[in-house]
């Protein structure tokens, strides 16, 4: 498993803190020595504020009880710092905590600065102070209370880089307590300025484009949805030139969302080609899957992709814990390609392609025919699948279209806003 293991490239586009899931993932499936493991959390740790845990670890990796005394004086002053700024926030924390004076606040950045002034004696150093506060919390692995004072802090602050920050460091803290509603809630506000926002350099939009994707992974393998977000997100033209120019290893994620989810089969086309070209960047057993499938009709290297697939973990929560549904529907991609091909095939030529003995190959093709997802019939007399005419439906056809069409309306649509500035510039 060790081979497909997708740590070494994710991890550099993460919140440090947001590695820690991986570890601890990496290391329930023995993937590498938990020696190795554990260093790499006291490597990660010592850049945190999280002594204790780092204090503990190093227990369990070393058998003793003793610690380093550099660990010791660490935590010695991320206790005094920790004090330190929470009484240099204190004034705002105790105002944010009466109900009836924050009743006082506005829409309104300016007033709200202003009355903070004048009523509370409340100023930017105590509304740094409380952002610094939030800031060394989340360093200590007190991802909740450094949730809440971020979005406090959001709502006074008008420093918009500083917003900015304090807006993935919520997503971050949000992620991490698997609050997935709030965290897809915080993730398009962070697309949203993304893609609105001025950039020093097209580059720095382009890396904010890549955090943001591997940031979304936790999000959208383990929030309850249809699982088509991943597509709606990575799918759109800037961001999927974002995966090609610099983290091909993104297709695998966008890959097994069009595997489970049937309904973009319009996208999926498209995609195909992307796969095809990038082959030379990147590819493992998925996207080589989709390649033997769709592109080189390769149905005995598509049932041997398959079979690998079932060695891809991801400690982010995605890819495999959806492993049956993702198992079912690739065999179903081979099901309909095969059959596409050749109308009528022989059980036990089909049961081979598919890795499964005749009957198990006989049951699951009954289910899925009986199920609405594969329009056949099968001719139990001569052993044969028979594949009925496919006529698509006009009305799902229409709203593929009109969505296809809206799409290039908004890409066309953006183009011109951009490049009007630029005319007026001249």
């Amino acid at each position: 498993m060790a081979t497909y293991d997708l740590t070494p490239r994710i991890a550099p586009n993460l919140d440090r803190h947001l590695v820690f899931p991986l570890l601890e993932f990496l290391q329930e499936q023995q993937m590498y020595p938990d020696e190795e493991i554990l260093k790499a959390k006291i490597e990660l740790l010592n850049k945190t504020n999280m002594v204790d845990y780092a204090m503990d670890i190093h227990k369990s990796l070393y058998r003793t009880e003793d610690v380093p005394q550099d660990m010791i004086e660490r935590r010695v002053e991320v206790v005094a710092r920790l004090k330190s700024l929470e009484e240099s926030a204190a004034p705002l924390v105790a105002f944010l905590q009466n109900p009836s004076a924050v009743q006082e606040l506005r829409a309104d950045k300016q007033y709200n600065l202003q009355m903070l002034n004048d009523r509370y004696q409340i100023g930017p150093d105590q509304i740094e102070a409380l952002y610094q506060y939030a800031k060394f919390q989340f360093e200590c692995g007190n991802y909740s209370g450094a949730a809440d004072y971020l979005y406090q802090y959001r709502a006074l602050c008008t420093n918009s880089e500083r917003s900015l920050s304090a807006l993935w460091g919520k997503l971050a803290a949000e992620v991490l307590m698997q609050n997935w509603v709030v965290a897809v809630e915080e993730l398009n506000r962070l697309k949203e300025i993304i893609d609105s926002k001025s950039f020093s350099s097209p580059l720095n939009q382009v890396q904010s484009r890549i955090w943001l994707m591997h940031w979304s992974l936790f999000i959208f393998f383990n929030h309850d949805n249809d699982k088509t977000q991943i597509i709606d997100l990575f799918n759109q033209d800037k961001y999927l030139n974002a995966i090609q120019t610099s983290a091909p290893h993104l297709l695998r994620y966008l890959a097994t969302a069009f595997i489970i989810n049937k309904r973009r089969r319009s996208q999926f086309k498209d995609f195909i080609r992307v796969i095809q070209q990038e082959q030379h960047s990147y590819k493992d057993p998925i996207t080589e899957f989709l390649a033997c499938v769709f592109v080189n009709y390769d149905f005995d290297g598509a049932q041997k992709k398959m079979k690998e697939c079932e060695e891809v973990e991801d400690g982010n929560g995605s890819t495999m814990p959806l492993r049956d549904e993702f198992l079912k529907n690739a065999r179903l991609f081979i099901l309909e390609t095969y059959c596409r091909i050749h109308q009528r095939i022989d059980m036990g030529v089909l049961a081979g392609k598919l890795n499964m003995d005749y009957e198990d190959a006989e049951r699951w093709i009954v289910k899925r025919i009986r199920n609405s997802e594969l329009d056949a019939k099968i001719d139990t007399e001569t052993g044969t699948v028979i594949m009925e005419p496919n006529h698509p439906n006009v009305y799902e056809q229409l709203i593929e279209h009109t969505k296809s069409l809206s799409g290039r309306t908004y890409k066309l649509a953006s183009q011109l806003m951009e490049q009007s500035p630029a005319q007026a510039a001249r």
